[in-house]
């Protein structure tokens, strides 16, 4: 008996394999750029939500307000408002969000600019609307407070 000692692949098994990983590649490439999109969405939401609850849990902290105000459709300022006033004095600690950075193609909008009080309740109850091309997230403010994400308004 003669054994054959080479082993390997040849060019046209190798040839085939690549033409079937494109083939796959190719069906595949929409679905995942449909989930990165919906995450992306996501995420957004997520981000909104987080600093949200964060401002209030640092208005109860703190005793004092805190207000969120959507100044674009992409940034919003978190106002620490010591002395409790809306409005930005000299003196008041704000930080400017900007959920494109991380989620490029999400947009937002308010349709009111939400404060938390010492005591942990919302004024100005808000819902935020998060878009992209997936579709919409809502980010709803109560008036007890609670932070909630939703796919419906």
């Amino acid at each position: 008996m003669i054994f054959s000692s080479k082993t390997g692949f040849t060019l046209v098994e190798l040839m085939i394999v690549i033409a079937v990983m494109a083939i796959l590649f190719t069906i595949a490439m929409p679905t995942f750029q449909n989930y990165m999109t919906q995450s992306r969405l996501r995420g957004a939401a997520r981000e909104v939500a987080s600093d949200l609850m964060e401002a209030r849990m640092k208005a109860i902290k703190q005793n004092n307000n805190f207000k969120i105000f959507f100044t674009s459709n992409h940034e919003y300022i978190i106002l620490d408002d010591t002395n409790n006033s809306g409005t930005v004095d000299s003196g008041e600690t704000t930080q400017t969000r900007d959920i494109q950075t991380e989620f490029y193609d999400v947009t937002l909008s308010s349709n009111n600019n939400p404060i938390f009080g010492p005591n942990g309740t919302a004024a100005n109850m808000a819902t935020v609307t998060l878009s992209n091309s997936a579709g919409s997230r809502y980010v709803s403010v109560a008036i007890t407070g609670r932070v909630k994400i939703d796919t419906s308004p």
